[in-house]
């Protein structure tokens, strides 16, 4: 049944069938969400007003999304992987073109895989096309951080979206025996029967493994106990399911080294918080020197308007654009981390199949995440000014943005060190201020061509874009796309830049001025 807010699903597999090499069974051939990742990112990007909304009662209030009186529809092309494989271009290319058939104006895509050549990535393909009709394509940059020169989705025709906090937490606190508290984060479904101090445990103690993977466990060491169990490995909620199956009453998720600072609020099955790197330090430090170690686990509590706010996600994919480093990838970043919006209710907020809770509301985080807040503004954008071109709405969401958190200090990333646009790319998005942005940076089809004939590309190659032959302009540079932010790569001498502006707002007399990025740097503007 199709209603008046969502008017379209389709669901897209020849590819992944190929890929299977069988036939495929009911569940591999619906439109239906199983797994609660498309409603939650679809309802971010243009869910309606629903008051009332929480996760067990966490975060009550009104939630809405990006474009809340949107129309939309859904195209399912991922499937449980295969080998890695869930999202194969052959489907994606195929949604492309029956979403540009059915005159979509905005595309979300909460997607990605490592970083190809345009002409050998479906999505860059299938985003140009689109993009060529007036379309919007916003994406995710990836969860693969903070390992640089992570950053997916690069061509410069996609709006990358990377991952930042919100100031919501949903906090849980581990108190030790020996009167240490610290702050973790948790959306668990249940509570400790008492506020007694419980006996505490690593995984480690309770072998086999450290990080609580299936099977690992000795219940007879478990049972009636706290477990503190490291990162990785198996999912965070799996670890909570493996220590509710030993016995234990608790868990203390605390993160490995890779992980630091981020925490997250899952939904686990028991009661349970995650600490970051140093708080699991020190958890493990008063475990193996205590000889009877206790704690206890808070009851969790919705914390508003924290501080610092928003910085950024441990896991979000970083730049240098392994592509093109002349283009700056992610372009943006937005909320990702603790989300609440709609859930599938084939299966239970921890996605284990023993969860028998059903929610119509879940917490995630991640670019996935992230993506779908763009995707809301570029819709509400296109609505307030439906002549822009996609490249207009990303130009004035990037110049709009900002690179401070809300104590006004410079955006910080989980390991409490100055950001980078390598990680933020223009900054964390601000809306209201993109409505009424004057000047934009704006480019055209054209452009986009000229930029594949400076990067080398021959006839062929750009036919896979353009569709027909296509002269390329003798004067081409790639630094020179008329792009909404300016990169570099590897300057070691004097470079001139390029920029043209477009009004689209009230005729005004504007005065410009460059500011340079380090001491060292000089720069010159030129009108």
């Amino acid at each position: 049944m199709i209603f008046r807010k969502l008017i379209g699903a389709k669901y897209f597999n020849k590819g992944y069938a190929a890929f299977l090499g069988e036939e495929l069974n009911a569940t591999l051939r619906t439109v239906r969400d199983l797994e609660g990742h498309g409603s939650h990112t679809l309802s971010t990007a243009g869910g309606n007003f629903v008051h009332g909304a929480s996760v067990f009662c966490y975060g009550n209030g009104t939630s809405k999304g990006g474009s809340p009186k949107a129309r939309v529809a859904a195209y399912k092309v991922c499937w449980p992987p295969v080998d890695g494989n869930q999202c194969f271009d052959a489907d994606i290319m195929a949604a492309f073109d029956a979403g540009i058939s059915d005159g979509v104006d905005v595309f979300s895509l909460s997607l990605g895989g490592e970083p190809v050549e345009f002409f050998e990535d479906g999505v860059s393909i299938g985003a140009f096309h689109a993009v060529k009709k007036g379309i919007s394509v916003i994406l995710s940059a990836g969860n693969s951080g903070p390992t640089p020169r992570t950053v997916s989705n690069l061509s410069p025709w996609m709006f990358t979206v990377g991952a930042s906090t919100i100031d919501r937490e949903f906090t849980s606190y581990a108190e030790l025996g020996n009167n240490v508290q610290l702050k973790g984060a948790s959306l668990a479904t249940a509570a400790l029967k008492s506020k007694n101090l419980y006996p505490l445990i690593s995984a480690e103690q309770a072998k086999e493994a450290n990080a609580s993977a299936a099977g690992s466990l000795d219940p007879k060491k478990v049972k009636g106990k706290i477990l503190v169990c490291l990162r990785g490995e198996n999912t965070r909620t799996d670890k909570g399911r493996q220590a509710l199956l030993a016995g234990a009453v608790g868990m203390i998720l605390a993160n490995d080294e890779k992980s630091r600072n981020e925490i997250i609020a899952d939904s686990h099955l028991l009661p349970a918080t995650h600490l970051n790197f140093t708080d699991g330090l020190s958890v493990y430090a008063y475990v193996n020197s205590t000889k009877n170690p206790t704690a206890y686990i808070t009851p969790e509590k919705t914390k508003l308007d924290t501080n610092p706010a928003p910085f950024m996600a441990s896991f979000s994919s970083r730049g240098p654009n392994v592509i093109d480093p002349a283009i700056l990838k992610p372009d943006i970043t937005a909320p990702r981390v603790s989300i609440i919006a709609a859930f599938t209710g084939a299966l239970g907020p921890t996605e284990d199949a023993s969860d028998s809770h059903r929610l119509p509301f879940t917490s995630m985080s991640g670019t996935s995440m992230s993506c779908p807040h763009v995707s809301g503004i570029a819709g509400l954008l296109k609505s307030l000014h439906p002549d822009w071109s996609p490249a207009a709405i990303s130009s004035a969401i990037m110049t709009t943005a900002k690179t401070r958190d809300n104590s006004v200090n410079p955006m910080l990333d989980s390991d409490k060190k100055m950001a980078t646009p390598f990680e933020y790319g223009a900054g964390h998005v601000k809306p209201n201020r993109a409505m009424d942005r004057g000047l934009v940076y704006d480019l055209t089809i054209d452009d986009y061509l000229n930029y594949l004939c400076a990067r080398g590309y021959n006839q062929t190659l750009i036919q896979l874009f353009s569709g027909k032959p296509y002269s390329c302009s003798k004067l081409n540079r790639v630094t020179d796309l008329n792009y909404p932010s300016i990169t570099v790569p590897e300057l070691d001498h004097s470079a001139t830049i390029t920029r043209k502006v477009k009004n689209v707002g009230t005729p005004w007399t504007y005065r410009a001025h460059v500011k340079s990025p380090i001491p060292e740097f000089q720069s010159r503007l030129n009108l």
